[in-house]
C-alpha cells in the first residue's frame, strides 16, 4: 500500500515578493525575487578575523566567478606605446595605448609631474559614466551652475572635473592613468552597425551579450574589469613607479571599477570609490553587473574587500545618501576589529547630487596626501587654473597610429574577444568550486516531496526528478523500491522568471539584471534536489536504505547530473535521460536550464566527472527508459 508523507517533508514556503507580470500560463515565483533599484543591499557582519578571512574569500570569489575571471586569463604582452607627449607648465601629459588581451586596445592618458627625482605613487582614474568619458566638456549652462552651487571654483575645473583630478594628483607628484571604459572617447571596438561605440543590452545572437557570451561569462563587466587589471600591469611596469604606492580612484562607473579591481587585487594599496559605495542601487549599467555578482552580497561587501587597505569613499544625494547609516559603520567595525579604524574613511556630501566635484576631489587629495605619505601643505592640495585639453589633444589615435577598423571593430572583434576568453584554460582542481558557486550550493532550500513506499521495501530508494510527471512511477513501486518525489521549484514554467517582467526597460533585457540578483532557475532546482537527498540520507540511515538512486527526466535530467555532482558520496547511482543535452546548445538566456558559466566550466562532461555515483546515461529523455534502467541494474 501507499504511505502517507514522512514529517520530514518540509512545507513548501510562499514568500512575498515583488508582483510581477508574467505570461498568464506561467507559474508565478514564490520565493523572494532581488532588483537592483528596489532591494536592499546590507553588509553581512563577521564575529571575528578568521571568520572574516573566509567571508571575504567568498566575497572575492564570487566576483571573480561573475568577470570570467576565475582563474585569471593568461597575461599576455601588453605592447605599450607612449607617445605625443604635451607640456604644460608643471605636468606633462602622454597618450597610451596597449593590449589587454591580443587585438583588444585599452586607451588613455598619463599625467606626469615635470620635476621628480625619486620613484613616485601611481593613481589609476576610471572615469565613469560622464557624457564622453576621457573627453567630457559640460555645457556654459552647467558650468554657471557648478560654479553658483559652489561645486566647482575653477572654470576650467567645471568643464572637466576629469581633467582637473588628473591634473592637481600630478601637480601633487603622481603618475596617474586616466584611462576609458569600453566605447567611451578612443574605445571604439565596441560598436553598432553605424560604428557609433555602444554598450549593448537586450541577447544578441552572437558576440557579447549573446547565450554564448553568458554560457561563458564574458560581458562588459568581466572585459573592463580585465582592462583595469591590464591598466595597473602597465602602472606597475613603469620604472618610475613605486610599487608600494598605487592607488585607484573614480566616481560612478569608476567608483565601481575602483572598488572591483582593490577587491580583487591586493597591488591597489589604496582606493577611493566616489558615490558608490551603497546598501541600495548597485550599478545600472551593463558594465557594472553580471550574473552571480551581487547574490548574497552588495557594494559595502565589496568594498570591504578593500581591508585593511586604505579605503575613503564620499557620498551625496543620489542612492549613496545613506551611507553615514547604512554601510559605512559596517565599514568601521570591520577596520576596527582588524586594527586599522585609521586606514577607512567616508564622506557625505549629500547637499549635491550625484558627482565628483570640487569638494569631493579635495577630500580625495587629503586621503592621498596621507596614506601615500606625500608629506604636502594644504595650499599644495588646493586645485590651481589649469589649461584645457582638447579631445583632438587627448587622442591616442592619429595618422602615426590609426586607430582599430574592419574586423578589429564591432561584432567581428566582440567575438574574437569571447573566442580569445573562450580558450583560457580552467585548471580541474577549479571546476567543483566553481560550480558549487553557480549552483548557489551553501543556500538550503524548503521543497515539498511526496515519500511513497512499496508492500515489501528492498531497502532501495529513488529519488524521482521530473516536471512533467511528479507521481512516482508504479513499476519502481512494484519492484519494491520507495520513491521520493520532490516539487521542484516552477514546475511547469517554459521560461526562467525575470525579475523585471514586462515592465523592464530597454537595458533591463541583459540577463545579467536577473541572474546578477537571483539564482537561476536550474540553480534553485539543484538547490532542492539537494535538500531532498539531505533529508532522505538523514532520515534513513544506511543500515535501512542500502542503495539511493537518483533518476532524472525529461528537462529534470541535467539537474539531476548536476545535484549527483554536488553530493558527494551521498548518491549511489545516477540514471539520467540526458538526451544529449549540453548547456552549451542553448541559445536563449531564458531556457528553464540555462546556467550562466556552465559552458566556461566544463558544462555536462565536467559535471559527470565530478560525479562519484555509478551513473548511466540515456539518449532517450523519457521517463520510461529511466525506469526500465533502474529496474535493470535493481
Amino acid at each position: 500500500m501507499t504511505k502517507p508523507h514522512h514529517p520530514w517533508i518540509a512545507v513548501l514556503y510562499v514568500l512575498l515578493v515583488f508582483p510581477r507580470m508574467l505570461p498568464a500560463e506561467e507559474p508565478s515565483p514564490t520565493r523572494p525575487l532581488r532588483d537592483l533599484n528596489r532591494s536592499e543591499f546590507p553588509f553581512t557582519p563577521v564575529a571575528d578575523h578568521a571568520s572574516w578571512m573566509t567571508r571575504r574569500e567568498e566575497i572575492r570569489h564570487r566576483v571573480l566567478l561573475a568577470a570570467g575571471l576565475w582563474p585569471m586569463p593568461e597575461r599576455t604582452p601588453l605592447r605599450a606605446v607612449i607617445h605625443g607627449r604635451i607640456e604644460r607648465d608643471d605636468y606633462t601629459i602622454d597618450k597610451v595605448f596597449f593590449e589587454s588581451l591580443p587585438g583588444h586596445y585599452v586607451t588613455g592618458n598619463l599625467y606626469l609631474p615635470k620635476q621628480y627625482d625619486h620613484k613616485i605613487p601611481a593613481i589609476l582614474c576610471p572615469h565613469g559614466h560622464w557624457p564622453n568619458g576621457r573627453f567630457m566638456r559640460a555645457s556654459e549652462a552647467e558650468v554657471k551652475k557648478q560654479l553658483a552651487v559652489g561645486a566647482e571654483s575653477i572654470e576650467n575645473a567645471a568643464r572637466s572635473p576629469l581633467q582637473a583630478r588628473c591634473v592637481q594628483l600630478a601637480r601633487m607628484g603622481c603618475a596617474v592613468f586616466h584611462y576609458d571604459m569600453l566605447g567611451y572617447a578612443d574605445s571604439i571596438q565596441f560598436c553598432d552597425a553605424n560604428g557609433k561605440p555602444q554598450h549593448r543590452h537586450g541577447p544578441q545572437k552572437q558576440g557579447f551579450m549573446s547565450a554564448e557570451a553568458e554560457g561563458n561569462l564574458c560581458g562588459y563587466f568581466g572585459l573592463q574589469t580585465w582592462n583595469s587589471v591590464r591598466a595597473l600591469d602597465f602602472v606597475w611596469s613603469l620604472p618610475f613607479v613605486d610599487r608600494r604606492r598605487i592607488g585607484c580612484t573614480g566616481a560612478s562607473g569608476g567608483g565601481t571599477q575602483t572598488m572591483i579591481l582593490s577587491g580583487i587585487d591586493e597591488r591597489v594599496a589604496a582606493a577611493f570609490p566616489c558615490v558608490m559605495v551603497s546598501v541600495a542601487m548597485q550599478g545600472g549599467c551593463t558594465c557594472e553587473n553580471a550574473p552571480y555578482l551581487r547574490i548574497g552580497q552588495g557594494n559595502i561587501d565589496i568594498a570591504a574587500l578593500t581591508a585593511p587597505r586604505s579605503l575613503g569613499m564620499t557620498a551625496a544625494d543620489d542612492w549613496t545618501k545613506e551611507l553615514a547609516t547604512k554601510g559605512f559603520p559596517d565599514l568601521k567595525r570591520l577596520y576596527t576589529m582588524l586594527g586599522a579604524p585609521h586606514r577607512v574613511e567616508a564622506h557625505f556630501n549629500t547637499q549635491f547630487p550625484h558627482n565628483y566635484n570640487a569638494v569631493s576631489r579635495a577630500q580625495m587629495y587629503r586621503f592621498f596626501n596621507k596614506h601615500f605619505a606625500l608629506g604636502l601643505r594644504d595650499d599644495q592640495l588646493t586645485e590651481r587654473d589649469f589649461t584645457l585639453s582638447t579631445p583632438s589633444e587627448l587622442s591616442v589615435w592619429d595618422a602615426a597610429h590609426p586607430a582599430p577598423a574592419g574586423d578589429n571593430v564591432g561584432t567581428p572583434h566582440e567575438v574574437a574577444v569571447l573566442n580569445w576568453f573562450k580558450r583560457q584554460p580552467v585548471p580541474r582542481p577549479m571546476l567543483r568550486d566553481a560550480w558549487q558557486l553557480m549552483l548557489d550550493t551553501k543556500r538550503a532550500n524548503a521543497a515539498d516531496a511526496a515519500v511513497t513506499y512499496p508492500k515489501q521495501w528492498n531497502g532501495i530508494v529513488v529519488v524521482w526528478l521530473s516536471l512533467k510527471n511528479e507521481t512516482p512511477p508504479t513499476e519502481l513501486l512494484d519492484a519494491g523500491c520507495a520513491v521520493v518525489c520532490p516539487k521542484l521549484y516552477l514546475s511547469g514554467a517554459t521560461r526562467n522568471p525575470n525579475v523585471y517582467g514586462a515592465r523592464q526597460q530597454a537595458y533591463e533585457g541583459y540577463c545579467g539584471y536577473h541572474y546578477g540578483y537571483n539564482p537561476p532557475l536550474f540553480a534553485e532546482r539543484v538547490s532542492d534536489a539537494l535538500a531532498t537527498l539531505a533529508k532522505v540520507r538523514g532520515n534513513n540511515p544506511p543500515r535501512r536504505c542500502r542503495r539511493l538512486i537518483l533518476a532524472g527526466a525529461d528537462d529534470a535530467a541535467p539537474v539531476a547530473v548536476a545535484t549527483a555532482a554536488m553530493t558527494g558520496s551521498e548518491v549511489d547511482e545516477l540514471v539520467a535521460a540526458l538526451g544529449g543535452f549540453r548547456f552549451a546548445k542553448l541559445t536563449n538566456v531564458w531556457d528553464v536550464n540555462f546556467l550562466p558559466g556552465a559552458e566556461k566550466y566544463g558544462d555536462i562532461p565536467a559535471l559527470l566527472r565530478l560525479c562519484s555515483a555509478k551513473t548511466t546515461l540515456l539518449d532517450d529523455g523519457g521517463s520510461d527508459g529511466v525506469v526500465r534502467a533502474i529496474l535493470k541494474r535493481k
